[in-house]
């Protein structure tokens, strides 16, 4: 099943903010969400909660969070202090549509909304249902902290002009890339009530098994893709001096790497049969996309 359209209306819903203090940080927030992408975190979020039996607006609030998660961080790492890149999604980056100081706040409200989103529960909730809410919030923090995507982008800064191994620069997108799509699988697991266990492990590999796909993929294309078809300046990575896989191991040995990774996924699930073939599908989006 396509998620995206559900996922589109629960985000456009909660970016509604008639509240909001500054209608220009608010149109800033709706530029960076509302601008399109790939929605592939949210849909790991339904797809994996669904395989395990979660309901669908039982999976609403955590898709959303690691989506708004997903757009600060994209809005941040678009900063000149940062990655410096001008476009983003085929469109000027936030900080080109609006100004720097805007797209900073924009970054900083997205994350706050993302944990208001999961820590509001529907009038009648179980004290199971705030209890999942709560170590959701706990797994989403950990994902995007020091141990997390900020850890492994602060890694990614300091590795620019340094040349380092295979082995540094898997760890490095372990955390930049990966934590997340991890974190989005396991959130579908636990709005599904599965919070350990041998499933629970399994869809952590996975999770950490596409993580690695997705950034080698994203490797690939920045080398063979055009700026037209992903979306965002070509070849970013070698004019910053970025160390990445094609330029450590060369694009075959990346590709093959990728595919390694799409076979480890779809191994971890192999125990979930026709409940897991929605994520091995997944799996071979995430090495076979072009952008």
């Amino acid at each position: 099943m396509d998620y995206r359209e559900r996922i589109e209306g629960v985000l456009e819903r909660a970016l509604q903010l008639p509240q909001a203090g500054s209608q220009r940080l608010v149109d800033a927030m709706r530029y960076s969400a509302l601008g399109g992408g790939k929605r592939l975190r949210p849909t790991l979020v339904y797809t994996a909660g669904v395989a395990l039996g979660a309901e669908l607006n039982e999976l609403d609030s955590p898709a959303a969070a690691v989506e708004l998660i997903h757009v600060y961080s994209l809005v941040h790492d678009d900063l000149p202090a940062m990655d410096d890149d001008d476009l983003r999604r085929g469109r000027p980056s936030c900080h080109k549509a609006f100004d720097e100081a805007t797209a900073i706040l924009a970054g900083d409200a997205l994350q706050a909304l993302a944990f208001e989103l999961l820590a509001t529960l529907p009038s009648g909730a179980s004290r199971a249902a705030a209890e999942r809410r709560l170590q959701m919030t706990r797994l989403l923090a950990a994902g995007i902290g020091t141990e997390g995507m900020a850890g492994g982008q602060a890694i990614d800064l300091e590795s620019v002009g340094v040349r380092i191994d295979v082995e540094a620069l898997r760890n490095m997108h372990r955390l930049k890339t990966g934590a997340l799509i991890e974190t989005s699988v396991l959130l579908g697991a636990l709005a599904a009530g599965v919070d350990r266990g041998p499933t629970f492990e399994a869809l952590r590999e996975y999770g950490a098994a596409i993580g690695l796909a997705f950034q080698i993929q994203d490797d690939i294309l920045d080398v063979t893709g055009t700026t037209a078809s992903i979306g965002k300046l070509a070849g970013a990575d070698a004019a910053h001096d970025k160390p990445t896989y094609t330029s450590l191991m060369g694009i075959e040995a990346a590709r093959a790497a990728a595919q390694l990774q799409r076979r480890r996924a779809l191994d971890a699930i192999a125990h979930l049969g026709a409940a897991g073939q929605a994520l091995g599908e997944l799996a071979e989006f995430v090495v076979g996309r072009a952008h």
